[in-house]
C-alpha cells in the first residue's frame, strides 16, 4: 500500500436485509427525517411481481404520504430525471425512494440532488461535486449495479447529446437506507440475473485492476469474484435458491461500497465502464451485458500491451478464480502470458455459460461504427480514458476490435 495514501471509510448506508424487510419501510423513512416521499420506479416488474402494492401498503399504514414515479428505463434519461424533479417540487417531496433496479435507484438519485440543489442537478454528472443530496432510500431488486450503497449514479443525456454520463465516488450520494430482500429476485429473467453477475465482477475487476497496490483490498475483490462465479449459475438454474441470491446481492452491494478499494485511490482504477458506457448509452442495451463483451477484450489488451505488473495481475485474477477450470492456468510453474491467457479464455467460457454476448456482434454493434463509438469515449475526457491504464483512442478501437 502506498505510504502517502490516507483515507476515511465509513458505510454511511444501513443495511436492512432478509426476507420481509420491506415491512420496515415505514419506520426507516421515519428515522431518516423523511415526511413525503417520491416513489421512483422502472417500468413495470414491481407490479407484476407485488411489491408495489407492499410498498404502498408500507407507506399508507405508516402515514408516510407519498407521490409515485414511475418509468426509469434501463438506460436511465436525463430527460426523465428532469420530469421527476419538476414532481418532487410541485409535490414538497423531502424524501426519495429507489425501489427496483440500479436504473430507478440512479433516477432517484438524480432528483434527490435537484431538491438539495435549487432545481440543479446535470453540472455534477459533468465533473462539478456536489456537497448535498436529499435523502435516498433503497429497495433493489437485482443484484447488479449496486447503487444500493455506492456513491455513484448514471444518466444518458437525451436533451444535450453528451452520451451517458457518471457521478462517481461522493458520499453524499449514498443511500441513507438499502432494504436487501433476496425473495424479491425470485422472479427476475434470467437474463437479468446473468447481466447482473456480470455488472458486480465488472465493480470489483475495475477495483482489482489498480495502479496501486493493496494486498487486503485485493483479497476482498478476488473473494467477492469467486462468489458472483459460484453463485451466479446457481441462480440462474434455481430461481428461488435463497442462498444464491442473498450472496449475490450482497455481493453486489459490497462490490460497490469501497471496501474492495481499501487502500487505493479512485484515481488509476479499472476504465472498462468508461468504454461501456458510451455503447450501452448509443446502442440501448443492458450495461451487464456491455461490461461481459468488453472485459475479456481490455484484460487481452492489458495482456498484449502492459508491464510485467499487469501480467501478474491478469495471470493472479485466472488462477485465483477461474484456476479450478483450467489445470495450467493454477500452475506455479505456468508461463506468465500463457496463463494469463488461458485465464481470460476461461473468464469468457463462464460469461457464456450464463448467457452473455462476449462479442460486439452479438450486441449489434455494425464494425463500421467502431472508429466513432471510441472517438465518443474520449471526446469529453482530453482524448484519453485515464484508468488503470490511460487509453486513447486507437487503444480503445483497439480493445473494441479485440471484442468483434
Amino acid at each position: 500500500m502506498n505510504d502517502s495514501m490516507n483515507f476515511r471509510f465509513h458505510l454511511y448506508t444501513e443495511i436492512v436485509f432478509g426476507r420481509n424487510a420491506v415491512s420496515g419501510i415505514a419506520a426507516l423513512v421515519h428515522k431518516y427525517g423523511g415526511t413525503k416521499v417520491m416513489f421512483v420506479y422502472g417500468e413495470g416488474s414491481i407490479k407484476r411481481s407485488g411489491l408495489y402494492d407492499r410498498v404502498k401498503s408500507e407507506l399508507g399504514g405508516g402515514g408516510i404520504p407519498y407521490v409515485e414515479f414511475g418509468g426509469a428505463k434501463a438506460n436511465p434519461l436525463r430527460s426523465h430525471a428532469d420530469e421527476g424533479m419538476k414532481l418532487a417540487r410541485e409535490e414538497g417531496v423531502d424524501f426519495f425512494l429507489g425501489v427496483g433496479g440500479g436504473s430507478a435507484i440512479d433516477t432517484a438519485k438524480a432528483i434527490a440532488l435537484a431538491a438539495a440543489n435549487d432545481g440543479e442537478y446535470w453540472p455534477y454528472y459533468r465533473g462539478t461535486k456536489p456537497t448535498r443530496m436529499a435523502p435516498v432510500g433503497t429497495i433493489n431488486t437485482i443484484a447488479a449495479a449496486g447503487s444500493e450503497m455506492s456513491g455513484s449514479t448514471v444518466l444518458v443525456d437525451d436533451i444535450g447529446g453528451e452520451g451517458k454520463c457518471g457521478l462517481m465516488w461522493p458520499p453524499v450520494c449514498r443511500p441513507v437506507f438499502a432494504i436487501m430482500d433476496p425473495t424479491l429476485m425470485y422472479s427476475l429473467p434470467a437474463k437479468q440475473t446473468a447481466a447482473g453477475a456480470a455488472d458486480i465482477f465488472a465493480h470489483t475487476f475495475m477495483r482489482y485492476f489498480s495502479q496501486y497496490d493493496s494486498y487486503l483490498s485485493d483479497e476482498y475483490c478476488i473473494a467477492t469474484l469467486n462468489t458472483v462465479v459460484r453463485f451466479a449459475p446457481v441462480a440462474l438454474a434455481h430461481p428461488n435458491d435463497f442462498d444464491a441470491r442473498a450472496q449475490l446481492m450482497l455481493a453486489a452491494a459490497f462490490s460497490h461500497n469501497d471496501l474492495t478499494e481499501i487502500g487505493k485511490p479512485h484515481n488509476g482504477m479499472g476504465g472498462e465502464h468508461a468504454l461501456e458506457r458510451q455503447l450501452s448509452g448509443h446502442y440501448d442495451f443492458p450495461h451487464g451485458e456491455g461490461l461481459a463483451v468488453i472485459m475479456p477484450a481490455y484484460m487481452k489488451y492489458m495482456v498484449a500491451h502492459g508491464s510485467e505488473r499487469d501480467l501478474a495481475k491478469v495471470a493472479n485474477l485466472g488462477a485465483r478464480v477461474f484456476g479450478p477450470l483450467a489445470a495450467s492456468v493454477a500452475s506455479a510453474d505456468a508461463d506468465t502470458r500463457a496463463a494469463a491467457y488461458e485465464g481470460i479464455e476461461k473468464f469468457t467460457e463462464w460469461l457464456r455459460s450464463l448467457g452473455l454476448p462476449t462479442t460486439l456482434r452479438e450486441l449489434g454493434i455494425p464494425e463500421g461504427e467502431l472508429k466513432a463509438a471510441a472517438e465518443r469515449c474520449v471526446e469529453n475526457t482530453g482524448g484519453s480514458i485515464k484508468g488503470y491504464m490511460e487509453l486513447d483512442a486507437d487503444a480503445i478501437r483497439e480493445i473494441f476490435a479485440l471484442a468483434e
